[in-house]
């Protein structure tokens, strides 16, 4: 039976909640600082499913989102979205593709809709809170000193596997703390990632990444800047590292364009960020065509709230299934001095959903 409330209505309504975000230290990368972190939260109801509720996190971040609009032009875009939403009771890929964040929170929203309001969004092992997924520690940029100081905190929190971002300090500093990471422990004991945000020149990238490589690392997200395909395709043909792309799949929305990209500088990884990246659907694409050329992948958070950090985890879940091998980049629910409460929880290097 319908809601006595939303007789005479049309039958979708979404509230849109902006939030701002305080990081508990700030984030550092070689883009700069971050310090807060602006979010807008969809909440989505249906007069046929009385008393359920989806919600849904969408949230660009500064300089980097393809669809990071001025403040009012964002939220004018995003009231038009779901305001189509609520009249065709339909999401417009085709209208809301070049829009990834805004696409993913009203994806997420529906999805809960659909899940009956329950976190568990995509029905898996992982959402029944009857599997963990494997997730990498995050060291964020700072002093050598520093740097050395939280990779021991990952080390003692039960993580084997942990990324730095580097490109704050100088390039020998930063070889000088992965080399006494390296002389302290092993490959085996832990497993090392490098993010460099594209802080190489095109010029010097060889040579930092034979340097780096000395080291046995797993991988290094985007040497250099995007939009050099000729020149990131010629690090990926000859690199002693492997190389997993990230910034340069931002904007990249278009199927022909993906797979242009993909065959064009034929990387070892992508790394997928659905708010960035496409959304759900943007998500799955990426990764399917991918898998077709040999080339791996995983899914990371984008700095979200614990609303989009839940949905970018079932996702994940779906995507790779129960057994997932490769570390995801999931541990980013314990930035916030003002996160919003869900059942997740870290335990030892797994992100689980707690049992209600």
């Amino acid at each position: 039976m319908p809601c006595l409330h939303f007789l005479d209505m049309k039958r979708y309504k979404i509230e849109i909640e902006p939030k701002t975000l305080h990081f508990i230290n700030p984030a550092g990368t070689s883009r700069g600082v971050y310090r807060t972190r602006q979010s807008y939260f969809l909440r989505l109801t249906d007069a046929q499913r009385c008393g359920i509720e989806g919600i849904g996190e969408c949230a660009p971040l500064l300089d980097l989102s393809c669809d990071a609009l001025p403040q009012v032009e964002y939220e004018e875009r995003l009231r038009h979205f779901c305001n189509e939403f609520e009249q065709k009771g339909m999401i417009d890929y085709v209208a809301m593709q070049d829009y990834p964040s805004m696409l993913f929170g009203l994806e997420t929203a529906l999805a809960q809709l659909d899940a009956q309001g329950s976190v568990d969004l995509f029905d898996t092992s992982f959402g029944k809170g009857n599997e963990g997924i494997t997730i990498n520690g995050l060291v964020w940029m700072g002093t050598f000193d520093e740097m050395f100081a939280r990779l021991e905190e990952k080390m003692k929190a039960g993580f084997r596997c942990v990324k730095l971002k580097i490109g704050a300090i100088d390039f020998e500093r930063e070889l000088d703390l992965i080399r006494h990471i390296r002389t302290t422990f092993s490959k085996e004991q832990i497993e090392l990632r490098v993010d460099a945000n594209g802080g190489f020149t095109a010029a010097e990238a060889m040579c930092r990444l034979e340097a780096l490589a000395k080291y046995d690392l797993h991988s290094i997200e985007q040497p250099i800047r995007q939009y050099q395909w000729e020149a990131m395709a010629r690090l990926c043909a000859n690199t002693p590292l492997p190389i997993a792309l990230d910034e340069e799949l931002i904007g990249v929305n278009h199927r022909e364009r993906k797979i242009e990209l993909l065959e064009t500088i034929c990387p070892q990884y992508i790394i997928l960020k659905p708010s960035l990246h496409g959304g759900i659907v943007g998500t799955q694409e990426w990764i399917s065509l991918a898998q077709e050329r040999g080339i791996g992948s995983w899914i990371t958070s984008a700095l979200e709230s614990n609303i989009g950090l839940n949905a970018i985890a079932q996702l994940t879940a779906k995507v790779y299934g129960n057994d997932i091998q490769m570390a995801q980049g999931l541990g980013t629910g314990l930035l916030f001095s003002d996160n919003v409460p869900m059942p997740l929880e870290i335990r030892g290097d797994k992100l689980w959903i707690v049992k209600q």
